[in-house]
């Protein structure tokens, strides 16, 4: 079985990410937490230098069928669109890259 990492880089509109920090924080993640879809992420991170205004977030799945699961569900479920409806407007691009593990280092 090989593990897949997911990043996913939403280059947020400038002068929004204040409002997506907002939703995040009051709606996105409870949903994410409510739905119990929280427990295949690494973590959310906002850069700080370089590339500005992107939202990244880092996902870990047991394989790709597990990936497509997990984003089947997550876009099935109502509290996460409400909140995807939200957020959509305030983003102007998406990347998503899949990743697997270096057979070397540790990996999270």
């Amino acid at each position: 079985m090989t593990v897949i990492y997911e990043k996913r880089t939403y280059d947020v509109k400038v002068g929004e990410m204040q409002q997506v920090k907002q939703l995040y924080s009051t709606e996105g993640w409870a949903a994410l937490s409510k739905g119990g879809f929280d427990n295949k992420l690494i973590g959310y991170f906002v850069s700080d230098t370089g590339n500005l205004h992107q939202l990244i977030h880092l996902w870990r799945f047991d394989s790709d069928a597990d990936r497509r699961d997990f984003w089947a569900r997550l876009f099935a479920d109502e509290s996460f669109m409400a909140f995807a409806k939200q957020i959509r407007p305030l983003i102007h691009a998406q990347n998503v890259q899949l990743m697997v593990a270096a057979p070397w280092g540790p990996h999270p």
